[in-house]
């Protein structure tokens, strides 16, 4: 009998102790995933394969601070195409993706942090352009270019309308520069910084077409706790004016 009861405190204690074990258990390495998508993500050598250090840009600095006050562990690595990156976040445990619209349909698709900005959805066109827009309906009518595979180029597909797309953003502004488009949707800040390093001005914004808040998406499988701490973080840091500071030093 003393033997039994023995035993069974032991077996007991063991199981009163798991929970600490579990709690105290290290949270795995997150892997961040991004895309050339200036000024919120970018490689700084221009390709479209960089890791840390070669990275840059707004939601990056946001991003890597977030992460370093959370104490959680991270790799980061720009890669090509987004279509990739996405699907690779969402089918694979401790993945994350970012700069990503938080749209109605990918909302049960991930766990998300932020908001880490604003979207404001465009459509330019040459400083020379007559094109006068009163809605999206009417922009049917002309050649419009995309970024292929973005939350734009869906939103333009799920209105109708037609469009062609390009694997880089860069490559509608040449496009427009070149008259081969009529009009260049895309996201306001990135549109104005893409055509600035390329020595473009005088772009008209023609029809301010959507908002949408950016985000960094965690695959669905990410604990609580880390996305708890993580949001926490960039409150803190949203408080303190980071968002401003970053966006200084880009624009």
């Amino acid at each position: 009998m003393h033997k039994i009861l023995l035993s069974l405190s032991l077996v007991w204690g063991l199981l009163l102790g798991l929970p600490a074990q579990a709690e105290d258990a290290p949270v795995a390495e997150i892997v961040l995933l991004t895309e050339n998508f200036p000024p919120y993500n970018m490689a700084s050598n221009g390709r479209n394969f960089a890791r840390e250090d070669q990275l840059q840009g707004i939601a990056v600095e946001l991003v890597q601070e977030m992460f370093q006050r959370a104490g959680v562990s991270y790799h980061m690595t720009l890669r090509f195409p987004w279509a990739r990156i996405y699907k690779m976040a969402m089918d694979n445990p401790n993945h994350g993706v970012f700069t990503i619209a938080r749209l109605r349909e990918r909302g049960p698709l991930f766990k998300w942090v932020g908001p880490l900005g604003t979207d404001d959805w465009v459509l330019l066109a040459n400083a020379d352009s007559n094109i006068r827009l009163d809605n999206l309906q009417q922009a049917g009518a002309y050649r419009i270019g995309a970024y292929k595979d973005d939350a734009i180029s869906q939103h333009l597909q799920a209105e109708g309308i037609p469009f062609s797309t390009s694997l880089r953003d860069q490559e509608n502004l040449s496009k427009l520069q070149k008259g081969q488009i009529d009009l260049w949707a895309t996201g306001d800040l990135s549109g104005r910084y893409l055509a600035k390093q390329e020595g473009v001005s005088g772009l008209k914004t023609v029809l301010r077409f959507n908002s949408t808040d950016l985000y960094l998406a965690l695959n669905p499988q990410t604990p609580d706790e880390v996305v708890n701490k993580l949001q926490q973080a960039l409150q803190e840091m949203q408080a303190e004016g980071a968002l401003a500071r970053i966006v200084a030093k880009y624009l």
